[in-house]
């Protein structure tokens, strides 16, 4: 059996931070190093590519995402990149903002002999702010792409829907979390991947699972937590999550079971 039909891989990449004093091109090697053995499925790099939208911090940042060997990858922007107008070269260098990708994978899931994948990525920055929002207009473009169809629903934005441990006072849940978690249940999401405050961390809620990476390649790190990035696999109906060093490849690792293939949540709705 063919590896790409045991599994399916996702390499969780978010806040570089190119032209931050505290970046670390040693952290990011070894990050890119890993992540091209694993030969990952996807991969999704979550925003905060730069320290302040400036184009020489973009090119440094578009430099290491090419250097990752994968087929597929979706990168959206964080609020760091959207300062300064940085947004502007962000489209220009690295494409639209707010985006979705459909593909076919040769995994087994419960009664399905492949995975009909789906990620979407919406822009959560208000320029010039830490805050974010999704935005009523992104609604109806969320439940249009996440079709019936689809078997596996992955989410991606930059801001947290959920408050995460050990970040401190929170101030940067996205405006409309409430709305938007709801659309993400009506439309049966399984993982929603995102960066922003550099701990990673998996909040299960209600049969999806809120997926946070940290900060690749910088020492911006807060307390104990080190610089990190995720791998999560999906197999049959589990989900892994691998949370990996940068600095010396230590993984933490955590299992949880994949609701929407159980045939006993098939009927599961709001």
């Amino acid at each position: 059996m063919m590896r790409n039909e045991r599994k399916f891989t996702i390499a969780q990449i978010s806040d570089l931070h190119c032209g931050d004093l505290r970046f670390d091109s040693r952290l990011m090697d070894n990050c890119i190093r890993v992540v091209n053995a694993v030969e990952p499925d996807l991969v999704v790099v979550a925003g905060d590519l730069t320290a302040n939208g400036y184009r020489e911090e973009f090119e440094e940042a578009r430099e290491y995402i090419d250097a990752i060997q994968c087929p597929r990858k979706t990168v959206i922007a964080g609020n760091h990149d959207c300062r300064n107008v940085g947004y502007l070269h962000f489209e220009e260098l690295l494409g639209p903002r707010t985006s979705s990708m459909r593909f076919t994978h040769s995994g087994t899931c419960g009664k399905h002999l492949s995975e009909q994948v789906e990620v979407v990525s919406v822009d959560s920055n208000k320029a010039d702010l830490d805050d974010g929002e999704i935005g009523r207009h992104n609604y109806d473009f969320i439940k249009r792409e996440f079709s019936a169809e689809v078997t596996f629903k992955v989410f991606v934005l930059h801001h947290h829907l959920v408050h995460v441990p050990g970040t401190g006072r929170e101030r940067n849940i996205v405006w409309d979390a409430g709305d938007v978690l709801q659309v993400l249940r009506e439309t049966k999401v399984d993982i929603v991947l995102n960066g922003h405050k550099h701990v990673p961390y998996v909040w299960p809620l209600d049969r999806m699972y809120l997926i946070t990476s940290g900060t690749a390649s910088t020492w911006r790190t807060r307390g104990f937590t080190p610089p990190s990035f995720n791998l999560i696999e999906i197999v049959g109906e589990e989900i892994t999550v691998y949370m990996v060093s940068s600095s010396d490849g230590e993984r933490r690792t955590e299992v949880f079971p994949r609701w929407w293939c159980n045939e006993r949540f098939a009927g599961y709705g709001p």
